[in-house]
């Protein structure tokens, strides 16, 4: 039958409203899929069934879930509840899953065998879902489009086929066997589930359903063929896209698809100490490339999921780019030799730099910003990219010098502080966030003219050699309980909050603090990691103690850390999933840093490689988070499996891949050769600045002194308690800041510099003081 492409009318429409509040599916994930043509669809398979599928951009989710069901004359099998499937791909590379269902044990009716190959259309925006079963049952399946997933006002319908839409999003459901029992249903009321559960079989025949958060059903009158999806702005487009695809066959993408990958994965070198690790390893590299979108190449999304989504309806999720995590997963693909895919992901970034050089905290594929949040980090790692491209040989994307420019321009004048850390909720000094800017501004002084390259190095300088007294600390109850010295804690916050002295709201932990020098994390490891210091440095080491203590999680996947002490980003102790609060549970990308800094030390990594490979699902998905309590079966929860965070995890695929490939390196792919040389041997800074947000009480002698502000001032300083007074008007500086410099001849003289500033407003209303050619208590 041809379609009318024409809505149906009202006479036959199903009852139930808007129903239910709309919701994603689990991200509990076993598989995810795309092919590498110039098709725009991204699907992601869970419990043995297709979750969302992604259409035009991997940040536009259109498809809660399509799953199958038995009908039998005895009854009726629930499969997506059933959960007893195995799932296989042609190879680690070539990402085209199998899934086939048969009973689990136990299992009282009559046996059952469904074979279901999803395979993505390389040419058209269309999937195919080729199904063969056996046993005595018919075949039936139920879907639940998310159109335009901003709010839930889905209209679906039958005509020849199934079709959904909302606004200019369009789904078409078909098959090469005749669709009966076709129904348009409300979710909660008349959907094809109601249908099977009051009559154990499709009785309705409902045209229409909607507006609201609607479902497709129909039986498959045929033991084996192909179901077809299509998506357009269209219902005859949709249509046409799925109908094509179908005429061509599964076997045509398969050849396809399988081609693609193959050619794509050709030239890594991924080392393999073994098939599991190395086939994990091969993996991670597609999962990497398959988080890229073609609609806006170089956007490579956080995760094909959301976190708990079977427990919410926001459209965020993780499918958002976020810089961080984009620059992680880049340098993994230049490790495994995809230059080609890094440069797109810095082309992406030369082209959605703010105007004041910053990029936001995450955005849509499209390069709209989503949340606006200002992390440092995320400024400074397209820099560490374009510095590592530029080491390995790659021809410089145009537009490269200008990006690095505005990016530590903004670094520059905004930094050492950060409005959040790396982890998206405190405000402060972190090292991690401080690591990553001073290798950038290190690395990325060679795009600068002379002025401003000497000023950004001595700038890294600088931090770096403050760092420690911003986020190091010593003499504390747990120094003295672990028999360390000290070590760097997770973050100092701002001054005006007591710095090391002051206290850390935990985020979701409804209004928990703790005392910063308390509050530890493995964000240090970035320190070794970029060459700020050395693996065998005994600060590095007690951290690592610390850190090991503290964090450290035995589960029976192995060791896995959690983010920091007192972390509420997780499920709560019962099982709940997170709502605002909770209980954070190990990351296992956080094994990885901990097996780098191994790594680093001269230890053996593969403990780690192996922990996280034993976090991975049944396809070879990494989760953000592991469950670490005791097993709770009526939410799904298993010590040491994937808990309901985001899976995959992209930053943890990535963590992986790089480690593996380290372990044959003998050295991380972050490490840049300008940094380590820098920093090889320790480097006094020559220079030290005073701003609000990271002041000095006492200048070490060699060091020039420099006072700054982001406006205009008058500086009014004096010695020795205020003798000489007198005005010297601030400047700019490379950077975009005001300051006043006081050369060392000058400070030399002296004991004391006190001053003040007065500003186009007024005078700031504070003295200030700074004992020269000592150290700095702070």
């Amino acid at each position: 039958m041809i379609p009318t492409f024409q809505l149906i009318g009202d006479e036959h429409a199903a009852p139930g409203g808007a129903g239910l509040p709309p919701t994603w599916s689990s991200s509990d994930k076993d598989f995810v899929t795309t092919s590498l043509g110039p098709a725009r669809v991204w699907v992601t398979l869970g419990h043995g069934m297709l979750n969302e599928v992604y259409w035009p951009s991997t940040g536009q989710p259109q498809l809660r879930d399509l799953g199958f069901y038995l009908v039998g004359d005895s009854g009726w099998v629930d499969l997506p509840r059933e959960r007893h499937y195995d799932l296989s791909s042609p190879a680690p590379a070539v990402p085209l899953p199998t899934v086939r269902h048969r009973p689990p044990p136990g299992f009282t009716g009559p046996a059952y065998d469904l074979t279901l190959e999803v395979l993505p259309d390389p040419l058209r925006d269309a999937l195919l879902i080729r199904f063969e079963l056996r046993g005595p049952y018919r075949l039936v399946l139920i879907t639940s489009p998310h159109l335009d997933a901003s709010t839930p006002e889905n209209v679906a319908w039958v005509d020849g086929a199934l079709f959904a839409h909302q606004h200019r999003h369009v789904l078409c459901v078909t098959a090469d066997v005749p669709l009966t029992h076709a129904s348009a249903g409300v979710v909660g009321t008349s959907d094809g589930w109601q249908d099977l559960r009051a009559h154990g079989q499709l009785t309705w025949a409902y045209t229409k359903a909607g507006p609201g958060n609607v479902a497709l059903s129909a039986q498959l009158d045929a033991a084996s063929g192909t179901v077809a999806l299509g998506f357009s702005n269209t219902a005859r487009g949709a249509w046409t896209l799925a109908r094509s695809s179908l005429a061509e066959g599964p076997d045509a993408a398969r050849r396809a698809c399988t081609q693609a990958w193959t050619d794509w994965a050709a030239p890594p070198h991924v080392p393999a100490p073994g098939p599991a690790l190395g086939g994990l390893a091969q993996f991670s590299a597609a999962v990497l490339k398959m988080h890229e979108d073609r609609t806006y190449p170089g956007a490579v999304v956080a995760s094909l999921s959301t976190p708990w989504g079977n427990h919410t309806g926001t459209l965020g999720g993780y499918h958002l780019v976020w810089p961080r995590d984009t620059t992680l997963a880049a340098f993994a693909l230049i490790a495994a030799d995809q230059l080609d895919d890094a440069r797109r992901i810095l082309a992406r970034f030369i082209a959605t730099q703010q105007e004041d050089g910053h990029w936001p905290q995450n955005n849509y594929p499209s390069g709209d910003p989503y949340w606006t949040g200002l992390q440092l980090d995320e400024t400074a790692f397209p820099v560490l990219l374009a510095a590592k491209l530029r080491e390995v040989g790659s021809a410089e994307v145009t537009g490269t010098a200008e990006m690095v420019r505005a990016a530590l321009r903004f670094v520059a004048r905004t930094g050492p502080t950060s409005d959040q850390d790396r982890w998206e909720e405190n405000p402060g000094v972190n090292p991690f966030t401080v690591a990553v800017a001073v290798a950038a501004l290190v690395a990325g002084s060679a795009w600068l003219p002379p002025t401003e390259r000497d000023a950004a190095l001595r700038l890294a300088d600088e931090w770096n050699e403050r760092l420690d007294s911003w986020c190091y600390v010593t003499g504390t109850p747990l120094a003295a309980q672990l028999g360390v010295d000290g070590y760097y804690v997770r973050l100092a916050p701002p001054q005006a909050e007591g710095g090391l002295s002051g206290q850390v709201l935990l985020r979701n932990r409804l209004g928990e603090t703790v005392p910063a020098s308390a509050l530890v994390s493995l964000d240090f490891s970035y320190l070794p990691r970029l060459g700020l210091r050395a693996p065998t440095d005994p600060r590095v080491q007690d951290t690592t103690r610390v850190v090991d203590h503290v964090l450290r999680v035995d589960t029976p996947a192995g060791p896995l850390y959690r983010r920091y002490n007192g972390d509420g980003y997780g499920e709560s102790d019962d099982g709940r999933p997170y709502d605002g609060s909770g209980r954070g549970r190990p990351w296992p990308l956080l094994s990885g840093e901990r097996g780098h800094l191994a790594l680093q030390a001269g230890e053996d990594p593969l403990p780690y490689l192996e922990t996280i490979a034993r976090c991975a699902s049944p396809g070879g998905l990494l989760p953000e988070q592991v469950w670490d309590g005791p097993a709770l079966p009526q939410w799904g929860l298993t010590p040491g499996r994937p808990s309901g965070s985001a899976m995959p995890l992209v930053w943890a695929h990535a963590e992986y891949l790089k480690l593996l490939i380290a372990l044959s390196s003998g050295h991380p792919a972050e490490l840049l050769a300008t940094v380590e040389d820098r920093y090889a041997t320790p480097r006094p800074a020559p220079e030290w600045r005073w701003r609000n947000e990271t002041p000095c009480a006492a200048l070490p002698a060699g060091r020039t002194l420099t006072i700054e502000s982001p406006v205009p001032f008058t500086l009014h300083l004096g010695w020795d308690a205020w003798q000489g007074a007198h005005d010297r008007d601030a400047t700019p500086d490379p950077f975009g800041l005001w300051v006043v410099t006081l050369p060392l001849e000058e400070l030399a003289t002296h004991r004391v510099l006190n001053f003040t500033r007065r500003f186009e407003s007024g005078w700031e209303g504070t003295d200030h003081a700074v004992t020269l050619n000592g150290t700095d208590p702070a």
